[in-house]
């Protein structure tokens, strides 16, 4: 178990976290500008994340023609990426260049337990998304029929309550005994043990990855087998779904290759890692991946261009402005 600000150097004075609290951790302090350059990246991130995400939601909310089965599923990606941006990040950039943790205990136990909700939720919704694209690309003339918008938001519930009881499970001592695992006022280590780092590589990275890997292999075998295949009243359409599976594809991927160095971080470095430079920019790597969800909707969404040209000159604000259609020029 590692101590903040045990390690001194010939450059660094030492200080303590709470100067009147004999328990206090130590700090080292580290040259102003290195502070204020990450302070400045963190919080443009984190307000750029916030902001995004916040356009997305209002899009789907206000705008009838899109509250479609599937944007509900990205409305529930949205929120997940806006939590991200609005606590997430901040707290977590914070860890990785203060060596102190100013929060209190209090919220030391919650604030991870908010992260592996907010990431595993988001992981559901990619796996529902995948099924939903599936269905849409493989059979849809009864898509309609087998997806709608009331299952989709029972998908998103149980999706959600899933991730919480997942990730109350997995990090239960750290929630309930907080004060087991610090040694001094002014620390948050997050201490997982190496099976619950195993367990937890099967259940949101292997078998998510099985599964959404095997789903879009199938979506784009289908797809090619179906441009063989398709006929002049049905090419619009089509073309659609493709490109939707496509977009939501892109997603995914990125999704996993913020992931995937996580886990391995987490597995070659060990359990007594929870607080290591390593793991929190690993951290802060998933958080980063909040902000390029919008930004791929932006460059695959026409729905998405117009809808925030809507809301950034204000016209969502004119009568029956929900009403818009949206999807006109859509190609």
């Amino acid at each position: 178990m590692s101590n903040w600000g045990a390690t001194n150097t010939d450059n660094e004075t030492i200080q303590y976290c709470f100067p009147n609290n004999n328990l206090s951790c130590t700090k080292s302090l580290k040259p102003g500008a290195e502070y204020v350059i990450v302070y400045i990246f963190i919080s443009t991130i984190s307000v750029f994340t916030v902001f995004l995400n916040l356009l997305v939601i209002i899009s789907i909310a206000h705008f009838k023609q899109l509250q479609t089965p599937t944007n509900v599923l990205i409305f529930s990606l949205a929120v997940a990426d806006l939590t991200v941006g609005l606590i997430l990040m901040p707290v977590q950039g914070i860890k990785l260049i203060e060596p102190c943790w100013y929060f209190g205990e209090i919220f030391c136990s919650i604030f991870p337990f908010i992260f592996y909700v907010v990431v595993t939720a988001s992981l559901g919704n990619l796996i529902i998304i995948s099924v939903d694209r599936y269905i849409a690309v493989n059979d849809p003339l009864r898509y309609p029929v087998r997806v709608n918008t009331n299952k989709a938001v029972f998908s998103i519930v149980v999706n959600w309550a899933f991730s919480c009881i997942y990730s109350f499970v997995l990090l239960y001592e750290s929630i309930l005994y907080p004060e087991k695992n610090h040694t001094c006022v002014g620390e948050c280590i997050l201490f997982i043990k190496l099976g619950y780092i195993i367990t937890d590589v099967c259940v949101t990275l292997v078998t998510p990855c099985f599964l959404i890997i095997s789903l879009y292999m199938k979506i784009c075998f289908v797809a090619k087998h179906q441009a063989e295949h398709i006929n002049s009243l049905s090419d619009k359409k089509a073309k659609s779904e493709k490109k939707a599976a496509r977009t939501l594809g892109i997603v995914v991927i990125v999704y996993l290759l913020c992931w995937i160095p996580y886990y391995i971080a987490a597995l070659t470095l060990g359990q007594d890692s929870g607080d290591s430079l390593v793991i929190n920019i690993m951290y802060w790597i998933l958080c980063m991946n909040s902000c390029l969800n919008p930004l791929i909707y932006a460059m695959f969404y026409r729905w998405f261009r117009i809808s925030t040209k809507y809301i950034l000159t204000l016209k969502i604000f004119e009568p029956s402005s929900e009403y818009f259609n949206l999807l006109m020029q859509e190609k």
